[in-house]
């Protein structure tokens, strides 16, 4: 599992400099349309939520409280993407399910730790 958290923290940081290049150009689009639209602002917040969840799930892979400090950033950044989805930016809704999952895969691995791991 420690394998496991390091490549998820190392894809999530990548995945930090794509979502904010996107979102940034949503915010702009929103803004220039006018619409009222969050999203792009939303994109952000993900964005380095998942950066910090990457980093602590990096640095913190040996440790149950590191995972699910880790999970619950990744779970909190897709909550906030989901409910500030709009039409614009609809990319958000796909970064918020891969949040999810990797939220899924920090909480699983913090509550339900190898039995060798417990030492």
């Amino acid at each position: 599992m420690k394998t496991t958290k390091l490549v998820v923290g190392i894809i999530s940081i990548i995945l930090f400099v794509i979502i904010t290049l996107q979102s940034c150009a949503a915010g702009l689009g929103n803004a220039l349309e006018g619409n009222g639209e969050v999203s792009g602002t939303a994109g952000v917040l993900l964005a380095f939520l998942m950066l910090i969840a990457g980093i602590v799930g990096i640095s913190t892979r040996n440790s149950r409280g590191g995972g699910i400090t880790a999970g619950v950033f990744y779970a909190i950044g897709g909550i906030i993407a989901i409910a500030n989805a709009g039409t614009y930016y609809a990319d958000l809704k796909i970064w918020a399910v891969i949040s999810f999952i990797f939220a899924a895969i920090f909480l699983l691995g913090g509550f339900f730790p190898k039995k060798q791991q417990l030492k």
